[in-house]
Parts: structure tokens; sequence; C-alpha cells
């Protein structure tokens, strides 16, 4: 199952956020096959990120939950928000 994974930073938190991006990054990478589509989501000028967009493939809400809490952006508390819901991809 697909699910959308949409985290919002705490404001002021570019440092955090830059600080942590390698190890977020590396993380990613241990669920390369399960990535549909990820990336950041960026100010109006596209100049600063600030949340991060995740559409991934789990067997379940709790594989989507264990990968979101595992996450280093949220393991340090970048996160204000973080909304997950089920997701069914229609295009391409």
């Amino acid at each position: 199952m697909k699910f959308m994974i949409y985290c919002l930073d705490k404001p002021g938190a570019a440092s955090l956020r830059a600080a942590t991006r390698a190890a977020h990054l590396d993380y990613l990478k241990n669920f390369a096959g399960q990535v549909v589509a990820a990336g950041p989501l960026l100010t109006e000028d596209g100049a600063g990120m600030i949340g991060s967009l995740l559409l991934m493939e789990f067997p379940d809400r709790a594989g989507a939950e264990a990968f979101a809490k595992g996450d280093p952006y949220r393991k340090t508390g970048l996160f204000e928000t973080v909304a997950m819901t089920p997701w069914r991809q229609t295009l391409p």
C-alpha cells in the first residue's frame, strides 16, 4: 500500500534541517525500493526548504509509521507536524 507522508518543519529550523540532511538522505537509501517520490517542500520563492513530502510503499500503516518515526529529521525534532494517509497512484 502506498502512503503520503507530509511533514512541515518547525519555524526557524533551517539550520537543523541542514545539519541533519545527510543523515536523512542516508536513511532514505535503506528504503530506495519503497520510494515512489520524495523531496523537500519549498518556500514560495523556491530558495528554502520548509518540509518534506514522501510517497512511499509499505505493506501496512505500521510499516509507514515505523519508517516515519525512524527518519533522522523526525528524531531530531525538525518537524512541527507530520501527516500520513494512504494514497493511490492514478497517473502516470
